[in-house]
């Protein structure tokens, strides 16, 4: 297969993780659904049915920290894309057409795992380790001072 090919179904089957635990997932799925059936007679009900079984597999993947777990769902998933962009030529317009109107995941969507850590002797005062933090007041707020 041409490099540019598998990069695609990689990007693909990235993309479709990433979805599987948003709130855009319904409609990602249904385009996933359609997408796969149009190839070699698939039944729709089996794809939805394979799909939701990959979700729930991320979900407890995820939820166990199971970063193995997580990269064979996304490795399924890629090899599919694979052998349908083999077998079908046409498809990988359609999947860049799809990549293309999901765009990127909203950061507020995204989920991650986070670990930190601090080292170098014990903490006696609040540490905070964050990427982004609004308003945020630890313990009693100090009255404004006036002159």
């Amino acid at each position: 297969m041409d490099a540019e090919l598998s990069a695609l179904a990689a990007a693909g089957a990235t993309a479709l993780v990433q979805q599987m635990v948003t709130d855009r997932w319904p409609q990602v799925r249904d385009r996933a659904v359609a997408f796969f059936s149009r190839r070699r007679g698939g039944d729709p009900a089996v794809i939805e049915d394979e799909l939701e079984a990959s979700r729930a597999r991320l979900v407890a993947a995820r939820g166990a920290e199971d970063q193995d777990a997580e990269a064979a769902v996304q490795a399924e998933w890629r090899n599919r894309l694979r052998r349908t962009l083999r077998s079908d030529p046409a498809a990988a317009a359609q999947l860049r057409a799809l990549l293309d109107e999901l765009g990127p995941v909203p950061s507020a969507q995204r989920q991650a795992a986070v670990h930190n850590t601090i080292k170098g002797g014990a903490q006696h005062r609040t540490a905070i380790q964050a990427g982004s933090v609004g308003n945020l007041t630890i313990g009693t707020p100090r009255p404004p001072t006036t002159r």
